[in-house]
């Protein structure tokens, strides 16, 4: 059996292929639907607070470049200095690769049950948990 460092490396790396090969048509990158998802829950965000809730993804090199590609293509807008919002297209937009993200959350889940998926997220979590208190 391969260590668990080699499964969560080997499906970060899948997760990134296929969320971006699905989204391809619609414009925004694994990282970009994350930022997205960021500005949905809080339509107030920051570039800093975006930042902030996505360290563990990405550096913040790759977060701002994933920031401005948003910007550029119509995705977000900024109503104030450091801050973003949706463009009407872009809020559009995202309903519609949500549709896309629920059919790719279907195939990364299929065989998997709904406790089995708990579990799986648990014991990584506490695992998370134990490493970061030991640093």
């Amino acid at each position: 059996m391969k260590p668990i460092g080699y499964w969560l490396n080997r499906t970060d790396q899948a997760l990134t292929a296929a969320m971006d090969a699905l989204l391809a048509g619609c414009g925004p990158t694994r990282l970009s639907w994350q930022v997205l998802n960021v500005l949905k829950e809080d339509p107030r965000a920051t570039d800093t607070g975006i930042r902030a809730v996505l360290a563990a993804n990405a550096d913040a090199d790759a977060l701002t470049a994933a920031i401005e590609a948003l910007l550029a293509d119509g995705w977000a807008l900024r109503p104030e200095p450091g801050r973003l919002a949706f463009t009407a297209d872009g809020l559009a937009r995202f309903a519609e690769a949500g549709v896309r993200i629920g059919a790719f959350r279907e195939l990364a889940a299929a065989g998997i049950s709904p406790e089995e998926y708990r579990t799986a997220v648990g014991v990584l979590e506490r695992m998370t948990r134990n490493l970061e208190e030991a640093v």
